[in-house]
């Protein structure tokens, strides 16, 4: 099976930066593969709210992840700063991706990349629904 890799976007619409912490890092002394998805999806629900939202509230619908790709590229250790760029696109009916785009803010050296599948959801109905036209707007996608 051929390696994934995150084809970036030209542009990012979104960014954030998040401090490596003490309870980030692993045993060999770097950044844990799994804290590192859990800032990029802290980065995330920034992006949303950035957008004047709430991931669980995008115009009355939440969102959830239906897959995710992540390619680690380097370490980060504790005291660094990382800057997350993000943005959303490749829209279908129900959803998009969201390309995330993270580095250390001091360096600028590459730590990883990551695609997020994401789709609306109407949790009343408990099924999927449609992208709400108002969030295309408020993204660019329109």
């Amino acid at each position: 099976m051929p390696r994934i890799k995150v084809e970036l976007p030209e542009r990012f619409t979104f960014t954030t930066e998040i401090p490596v912490r003490a309870q980030h890092i692993n045993g060999a002394g770097h950044i844990d593969n799994a804290q590192l998805v859990v800032l990029i999806s802290e980065a995330r629900a920034a992006f949303f709210v950035s957008l004047g939202y709430n991931q669980n509230n995008v115009e009355g619908l939440g969102t959830v992840i239906s897959d995710a790709a992540f390619q680690y590229i380097s370490e980060a250790f504790e005291g660094e700063t990382l800057v997350f760029r993000l943005t959303a696109n490749d829209f279908n009916k129900y959803g998009g991706d969201i390309v995330c785009r993270v580095s250390d803010r001091e360096t600028e050296r590459e730590v990883a990349r990551a695609k997020l599948g994401f789709v609306f959801f109407d949790y009343t109905a408990r099924k999927v629904a449609p992208i709400p036209p108002r969030f295309l707007a408020r993204v660019g996608a329109v």
